[in-house]
């Protein structure tokens, strides 16, 4: 579904109730529509599921696209101006104050508060009673969706299942993590159940089955919930709807969208609904450490492997490393990147990912903010790596643990060797963490699973390096305060129930 985003008053009236803070005054609307008379046609009912789509744009666009700002605040990037605050969280300076803290929890409970409200009102609607069950289940999951990013970054927050109602929710407490991921859990079990597999064209983009039971993977190994992520997993797989698309670099092009690796994204579409990705992912903020990561074609690190050349210390890598990023002496649209170039000029490196040049061909780039590529938020290689991760820590490196990574580095365009046999458990989550660093660089996956495994309080602590081991920025982890982000301050303000997190 490439959604265009009705600008109706409804939507407005959404965006005034679909927060728990005190300060969003609810406002009667002026024209034709009010909450009393907009359930009454299923257009309307489709026009404000669209709204609820459109609270997760916010959050993948702009200066402070999410993918970005995330990968700011781990080894593999920094945040050049720190206009989000990222660069802010990456130096131990994480406040309640700061612009990325104040819009993730904001924009979520947007999207919370649209959604009860279409889960509240949508059974007095006159319409066909299938696509009625089929938009609620859309609605749970994308709740579902805006309170896994809650409970992960701010821990227990309060638990609104309601209509958005200042005067019964804005002075509520905060629940349990352990409760916000059991209504999660049951959010995307419920829409599972009705979701389809697949849409056909006019609706692509929609969640689907496959995209709940893959946030529920996701939910479930970030909460070391080992049994209920393998679960899950399987499920996607068994669906037989996904495959590895071939092509790594093709995966992250426009002519590529909505293939068959993509189980949830984010639609965009020029003019209507466009983002600066070309630009923020070539804007050459890529740290030392993220290169340095990358295996031999051996498989082997670069400082066992007859393979690695210090004169050309990228060359024969992972083939992952020249398809995800830019390096001085490899080719971009057509040129050898050289040194000179504006990217290059802060470390020496940049995103190839989410840009529109490939290396041999010349390509023209889109003019400023005029990019339309789909972030991807869900794909089949991770629901492969969460199985493999998964399996590991319940089971041990069992075979079915080996299938899923090894089916990961075999994608035809990657060709990487199969994971030495006979490792240990430990071994092997160290294998299964470097993978998943590499295979998503630039996905913003990796900032939480340096917080789920507890290494950040190692990594961040660590100066990030330009490509001449020169330090960009001084990092600082502080493990008693930073593994989870602080309420906002205006929320606390307001709220003197919601208690802060601690260190705050």
């Amino acid at each position: 579904m490439k959604p265009y985003i009705h600008i109706i008053n409804f939507v407005l009236v959404l965006s005034l109730l679909s927060s728990c803070s005190n300060d969003l005054l609810v406002l009667e609307p002026t024209d034709q529509n009010s909450l009393e008379t907009f359930w009454t046609s299923e257009e309307n009912a489709a026009s404000a599921l669209t709204g609820c789509y459109q609270a997760m744009v916010g959050p993948y666009d702009g200066e402070v696209s999410w993918l970005i700002k995330l990968e700011e605040m781990t080894p593999n990037a920094f945040e050049i101006d720190n206009s989000a605050g990222a660069s802010s969280i990456a130096m131990g300076d994480n406040n309640p104050t700061l612009p990325v803290v104040n819009s993730r929890y904001r924009n979520a409970y947007e999207g919370v508060g649209r959604a009860n409200t279409i889960l509240a009102n949508i059974d007095q609607v006159p319409m066909n009673e299938q696509l009625r069950e089929r938009f609620k289940a859309e609605a749970t999951f994308l709740r579902a969706f805006f309170y896994h990013n809650l409970m992960e970054y701010y821990g227990g927050v309060p638990l609104i299942l309601d209509t958005p109602d200042n005067n019964t929710q804005g002075q509520l407490p905060r629940d349990t993590k352990e409760e916000v991921l059991e209504a999660v859990y049951n959010d995307l079990d419920a829409a599972a159940m009705v979701l389809p597999i697949s849409y056909s064209n006019s609706d692509l983009g929609r969640v689907t089955k496959g995209a709940a039971l893959a946030l529920k993977a996701r939910a479930a190994l970030y909460n070391q919930d080992w049994s209920q992520a393998i679960s899950a997993a399987r499920a996607v797989i068994d669906l037989g709807a996904y495959n590895l698309f071939p092509d790594y670099r093709g995966l992250f092009l426009l002519e590529n969208e909505n293939n068959e690796e993509v189980i949830f994204d984010v639609q965009f579409r020029f003019p209507d609904i466009d983002n600066n990705y070309h630009e923020l992912f070539l804007q050459g903020n890529v740290l030392k450490s993220l290169p340095d990561a990358y295996l031999m074609a051996d498989g082997e690190p670069s400082d066992t492997s007859p393979l690695y050349d210090p004169d050309n210390p990228y060359e024969n890598r992972d083939p992952r490393l020249s398809q995800t990023l830019i390096t001085i002496g490899s080719m971009l649209n057509g040129e050898l990147v050289t040194g000179n170039e504006l990217f290059a000029d802060l470390t020496g490196f940049a995103y190839k990912k989410y840009t529109y040049f490939v290396d041999n061909e010349v390509r023209t780039a889109p003019r400023p903010g005029q990019a339309e590529i789909n972030p991807i938020v869900i794909r089949y290689a991770e629901v492969l790596l969460t199985l493999a991760e998964a399996e590991n820590e319940l089971n041990g490196p069992t075979a079915i643990a080996y299938g899923a990574i090894n089916e990961v580095r075999a994608r035809v365009s990657v060709g990487m060797p199969e994971v030495t046999p006979g490792l240990s458990k430990e071994e092997f989550r160290e294998v299964i963490r470097l993978e998943r660093r590499v295979e998503f660089a630039g996905e913003g996956l990796y900032y939480k699973d340096i917080i789920r495994w507890r290494t950040a309080e190692i990594v961040m602590n660590e100066d990030g390096l330009d490509g001449g081991g020169n330090t960009i920025e001084r990092r600082s982890f502080n493990p008693e305060r930073d593994y989870l982000w602080p309420i906002p301050d205006r929320e606390v303000l307001l709220n003197p129930n919601l208690e802060q997190n601690p260190g705050y």
